[in-house]
């Protein structure tokens, strides 16, 4: 799988664009740079490999499903536990995720099928589902984002 292209795939909660090059997702939503973008990583092996997990939170991020932390270090990651997606991302192990919609707007598939390199069909299609929880992490407390 090249690093570099851009999938348009069904994630645990929206059909998104995923990519290990975040400037490709950037220009594709008419983002702006300096805006970061989610990780979705495959195991919390690779997780480790990003940043520290706080003993604190050790727990909570291991039984946590379609939720994402932002950690200390700045990056914010969400470990994929879902059986459908998870194939997909163990071949890539890390990747930048972000909704597949133009920035601002709600889910149109024919914008996110011509703006990908590569689309994963999947028997389910595509759909958009409530977007994950979003916490950010601190060495002993936890603050609600999203």
């Amino acid at each position: 799988m090249n690093p570099d292209r851009v999938y348009l795939a069904q994630t645990e909660t929206t059909a998104g664009f995923l990519s290990q090059n975040a400037e490709a997702l950037a220009t594709i939503k008419n983002r702006p740079n300096g805006k970061p973008f989610l990780m979705s990583v495959d195991s919390l092996q690779t997780l480790r490999t990003f940043t520290r997990v706080p003993k604190e939170h050790k727990n909570r991020i291991r039984r946590a499903k379609k939720t994402t932390f932002a950690y200390p270090c700045g990056l914010a990651i969400r470990v994929i536990q879902d059986t459908d997606h998870l194939p997909f991302l163990r071949k890539l192990t890390w990747s930048y995720s972000t909704s597949s919609n133009p920035s601002g707007k709600g889910f149109d598939e024919a914008f996110a099928i011509e703006k990908a390199d590569i689309v994963v069909f999947t028997c389910k299609g595509f759909f958009e589902d409530k977007p994950s929880k979003i916490f950010k992490l601190g060495k002993h407390k936890m603050r609600k984002l999203r």
